[in-house]
């Protein structure tokens, strides 16, 4: 449980959720198109990882409702990266929670190149995700009592973006290694560190751990060179 407990210090700074959606792409003529959307849902657990292992999350309904009311400057990116192609701030992107999630819609210049190409790969249903990027205010989640699910009550999504993606990197990647930068092992309890371990042989060691050493440190060492 000391273990496990560690989730709840290893949230913090920008999060990332990525769902399949069913994307939507209305011709408006001259030169514009609208595409519709789900960034995130509400109400319905997912599976996360970190370094223990894997936990349930779910985003609950109302989460988004402060942070829509105080206009969030969002933007609409590709794989959250390059140029944006459309902004709250301009009013091309438009942001609203209903029973399902937060759903976007935004209206896109597909005389440039980089949008052109979303669009149609949208069309073309070969892509079919989407991801937003957030974070959580402090003290906005909750986890269960034996820290293996995590709901999400709140989120700020100001000078975040809601993105389509390829697929959704895993989201348990920045969490997992602020976890083990903020763990100390040397305070950990005799059942917590054999928890861990257990852990960590799970996951690096493909062989049985040699006799000489001590195994905890030599599975420690080996997760940091993976960069677990």
């Amino acid at each position: 449980m000391t273990v496990k407990s560690d989730r709840a210090k290893a949230t913090g700074g920008t999060e990332r959720r990525a769902y399949p959606v069913q994307l939507e792409v209305r011709a408006q003529g001259n030169g514009a198109a609208v595409v519709e959307g789900y960034a995130s849902v509400t109400e319905q657990p997912y599976e996360m990882w970190d370094w223990i292992g894997s936990y349930s999350e779910v985003v609950r309904a109302g989460a988004f409702a402060k942070t829509l009311s105080e206009n969030p400057q969002t933007q609409l990116l590709l794989n959250h990266g390059g140029l944006s192609m459309a902004y709250t701030r301009a009013g091309t992107l438009r942001l609203a929670e209903d029973s399902t999630g937060l759903n976007i819609a935004a209206d896109l210049n597909i005389t440039r190149g980089d949008v052109s190409d979303m669009v149609t790969a949208i069309r073309d249903k070969n892509v079919d995700e989407m991801s937003f990027a957030f974070r959580v205010p402090v003290g906005r989640s909750l986890w269960s009592p034996d820290y293996d699910e995590r709901s999400i009550l709140e989120v700020d999504i100001h000078r975040g973006d809601v993105s389509v993606v390829n697929f959704g990197a895993n989201p348990g990647t920045s969490v997992e290694a602020l976890s083990m930068r903020g763990l100390d092992v040397d305070r950990l309890d005799p059942a917590a560190a054999a928890e861990l371990l257990a852990r960590l042989q799970k996951r690096v060691a493909p062989e049985p751990a040699p006799t000489a050493g001590h195994p905890l440190t030599l599975y420690l060492a080996q997760a940091e060179a993976l960069g677990l």
